[in-house]
């Protein structure tokens, strides 16, 4: 019963935070660029504005339309709920495995994606393609710098991998560093963010994400708004959870270790949010085109921590 209202916990935990650390992250930028900027509550109002608006559907639309904004959801939450953030004895920790988690992502996207084309307009279809592309050159990525924790911790197992950081001689090792960063370059990609994509402005020439998701409204667009959001906590909290899971609590249970926990996790919160306000307001917009460079260092840099780790290892 102690897992079971743990990650109960954790599920309102995911769906509280994530408006309020995309509030953060806005707030950063505008306080960097000498404005006053929006309240940290606003991404709330948007969102229970959004809810209370009448869906507008197109013409043409089809059943797929209707029904993907649920799939994305339930996909982002659902990962995010195998993601341990503040103690690895959820309920779902078996079922808590990195390759799960890039399924998890990858049925959201292709959800995203087919949900952009189906009414065929030309902006959705532009902004699908370039998912595809973004995707197409992310997840090997993503998937390399899985191979490299497993070499290392002889798991993919995210409470397992967690617990080995933390209980384990780990020391410093420069294949962990290169996956760190393979891995937050993913995470930006994956996030449609500065300098892959800008969530703030419709320009049509560059947009991504946003030219999906043009032809929702209403509850609907709420829907897929939160999932973006709890994908931003989702990828911090994994990277939180993979290389720095100190402060966690280890299956213990005690009233002391989950509020360790929970403190802890929002400290990791907190400065992963004001780290990116920071780095989007210091760099600029990547032209399309540059973006295979950009995605294939992840690549490369997640190669390179593997073949490290599988030298130093075997020396």
């Amino acid at each position: 019963m102690t897992g079971v209202a743990l990650e109960a916990l954790q599920l309102l935990l995911v769906l509280a935070l994530a408006p309020l650390l995309t509030g953060i992250v806005r707030k950063v930028k505008a306080r960097l660029t000498a404005k006053r900027g929006p309240a940290l509550t606003q991404p709330y109002r948007d969102l229970l504005r959004l809810l209370r608006k009448e869906v507008v559907l197109a013409p043409n639309a089809s059943w797929l339309f209707r029904v993907s904004p649920y799939l994305i959801f339930t996909a982002v939450w659902l990962a995010a709920a195998i993601v341990p953030t503040f103690t690895t004895g959820l309920m779902v920790s078996r079922a808590a495995d990195l390759i799960a988690l890039v399924a998890l992502l990858g049925t959201a996207r292709f959800a995203l994606a087919l949900a952009g084309m189906d009414v065929g307009t030309s902006f959705g279809g532009i902004g699908s393609s370039r998912e595809m592309m973004i995707a197409s050159l992310a997840e090997p990525a993503m998937l390399m710098v899985t191979f490299t924790v497993a070499l290392l911790v002889r798991s993919t197992s995210l409470p397992h991998i967690a617990e080995f950081m933390v209980t384990q001689a780990v020391g410093i090792r420069v294949s962990l560093f290169l996956g760190l960063v393979s891995l937050v370059i993913v995470a930006i990609a994956e996030n449609a963010r500065i300098p892959v994509d800008n969530p703030a402005t419709h320009l049509e020439l560059t947009m991504v994400h946003e030219a999906m998701i043009l032809e929702y409204s209403g509850r609907h667009l709420a829907l897929v708004e939160a999932a973006s959001m709890v994908k931003l906590l989702l990828y911090l909290s994994l990277i939180a959870a993979v290389f720095l899971p100190w402060g966690m609590d280890l299956g213990e249970f005690s009233a002391l270790a989950i509020a360790t926990g929970l403190a802890t996790y929002a400290a990791k919160l907190g400065a992963g949010a004001v780290l990116l306000g920071v780095f989007e307001t210091s760099i600029a917009k990547m032209r399309v085109f540059r973006l295979a460079e950009f995605l294939g260092g992840a690549f490369l840099l997640g190669i390179l921590a593997a073949i490290f780790l599988y030298v130093s290892q075997v020396l």
